[in-house]
């Protein structure tokens, strides 16, 4: 209360807190790489501790080899799942968006130009 004059304090709090800084894209892949690396390294230490309950997990999964190789320290993804999500989402489809939405402009032009054809004869 010594160092700010009370007029101060009032006028700080009504502006509210300040909005957090957003992330560039980098910091964001990054920071996902970070996170998910560390999460998988928890969830293989906890498959390894005497609490999880191996035998009740394998028995509901589709690929207990795969899991299996999960926990000892094998990637959880494919080369195959890697491809496929390269191509759905990498600079692959970023590409093939831009030319779908070029198209779908050219497409929607051509269709106004038909409808005033229409309407004019």
């Amino acid at each position: 209360n010594w160092c700010c004059p009370p007029g101060r304090r009032v006028q700080s709090s009504k502006l509210g807190p300040t909005p957090p800084r957003l992330l560039t894209e980098e910091e964001y892949r990054l920071q996902g790489e970070v996170e998910t690396r560390k999460a998988l390294a928890e969830l293989r230490s906890f498959c390894q501790s005497p609490e999880f309950s191996a035998w009740t997990t394998v028995s509901r999964i589709q690929s207990p080899k795969r899991f299996a190789d999960f926990v000892g320290g094998a990637s959880h993804v494919t080369p195959n799942e890697v491809s496929v999500h390269e191509r759905e989402f990498g600079l692959e489809s970023l590409f093939i968006d831009e030319q779908l939405f070029e198209e779908d402009d050219d497409d929607d032009d051509e269709e106004e130009e038909n409808v005033n054809d229409s309407f004019a004869g």
